[in-house]
């Protein structure tokens, strides 16, 4: 069973068209012997955003620190620490960071596999 501090784990750019000042670290994964869902933790740069994108799987996301907004389509939902969301799938959204501190959360994604069976990589997929 392993332990990590999150912090041991490596911060990596999200590297998609339409993110800015967004990073990402993969806290829980395959490659840790997570058969079903992925865990990973974002940081949402003041002003920043993830893209805008939709895809087939849903998310579950939990707001650690900062403040900022979820785009569900057209709608705007406020967010703050604590608060937790829930996107589903094909929902077109966009997490942007409205604050004066770093926005910081964790979303849960199950393990997605393409029409020949295998694992969609971290570098395609993105909260």
């Amino acid at each position: 069973m392993p332990v990590n501090h999150y912090e041991t784990v490596t911060q990596e750019a999200v590297d998609m068209d339409g993110a800015e000042g967004c990073q990402v670290r993969w806290l829980i994964g395959q490659d840790d012997g997570a058969p079903h869902f992925a865990m990973r933790q974002y940081e949402v740069a003041c002003g920043g955003f993830t893209p805008r994108h939709q895809h087939p799987y849903e998310h579950e996301v939990f707001i650690l620190e900062g403040q900022g907004v979820l785009f569900e389509g057209d709608v705007e939902q406020p967010l703050r620490a604590g608060d937790v969301a829930f996107v589903a799938p094909d929902q077109l959204h966009q997490f942007r960071n409205t604050g004066e501190t770093p926005l910081k959360f964790l979303c849960l994604i199950p393990h997605v596999t393409t029409d020949s069976g295998n694992a969609v990589s971290r570098d395609c997929t993105v909260e």
